[in-house]
């Protein structure tokens, strides 16, 4: 008997090394481990904190365009609308009695205004009788000389050489200022003390005159320079073969 409980005795005491050794092991264990968990946690709080720092930089970098997301894109250009175009005191060229008028809105400064005026030239030489052609100015913003430029073709028409000072200022529509104005000026034979006079002297007139020609351009949902219509209607021609189309088209009755 007493064999027996000097067995269970020794059993007990094993188990309860064993145990001992067990706990000993694992807090150990959770010792060496909880150092790594606390750094895992600063960095995980490190991380999120950047990312709300980033969130917020996205927030105040987006604000200003939140207007984009209300804006609708504007309605495509109708090229079979009959606009009324009023002709005002825009020059005129060609036969009052044409059967065809086309209006340019333009800009000198403008490339684009530059390329396709040659073409104009072209159709009014091609349609002597048929065609009269108005030209209004639509200065853009972007051009620092263009609204000076349509100033001096303006005063260049008191001695009635409009027309004229309009080919010069395109074929000159890189290097233009007032002294290059008084230089065309001369050019064309003009009077350049005069015509300078014209052209600062009335700068409150040419000024309206522009004004107008752009608020008929807005009437008229004119996006761009140049734009050209053809019997009221936005054309999307471009060169003479277009135009000379659209032209034969309405001479032989099958339009307005």
């Amino acid at each position: 008997m007493k064999d027996k409980l000097f067995i269970i005795a020794i059993l007990l005491a094993t188990v309860s090394i064993a145990i001992n050794s067990y706990i000993t092991a694992k807090n150990t264990q959770t010792l060496l481990i909880k150092p790594q968990i606390e750094e895992i946690m600063l960095k995980q709080t490190a991380i999120e904190k950047k990312l709300a720092s980033i969130e917020g930089t996205l927030v105040k970098i987006k604000a200003p365009f939140d207007f984009l997301d209300k804006m609708k894109p504007p309605p495509a250009e109708d090229f079979s609308k009959e606009y009324k175009i009023d002709i005002g005191s825009s020059p005129v060229k060609g036969r009052k009695e044409a059967r065809v008028t086309i209006v340019e809105f333009s800009d000198f400064q403008c490339p684009f205004s530059k390329r396709f005026h040659a073409v104009i030239v072209d159709v009014l030489n091609a349609f002597p009788k048929d065609v009269k052609f108005v030209f209004k100015n639509f200065p853009l913003s972007m051009h620092p000389q263009a609204r000076s430029a349509a100033k001096a073709s303006l005063a260049a028409g008191e001695q009635g050489k409009y027309w004229e000072m309009v080919e010069l200022l395109f074929q000159n529509n890189q290097n233009l200022s007032d002294d290059k104005y008084k230089e065309l000026a001369g050019q064309l034979g003009m009077n350049a003390e005069k015509f300078m006079k014209d052209y600062k002297d009335k700068d409150a007139e040419w000024d309206n005159r522009i004004k107008e020609d752009m608020a008929v351009a807005n009437a008229v949902d004119v996006r761009g320079t140049p734009t050209f219509f053809i019997n009221g209607m936005k054309t999307m021609s471009r060169d003479l073969e277009g135009f000379k189309g659209q032209i034969e088209h309405i001479l032989r009755g099958d339009a307005k």
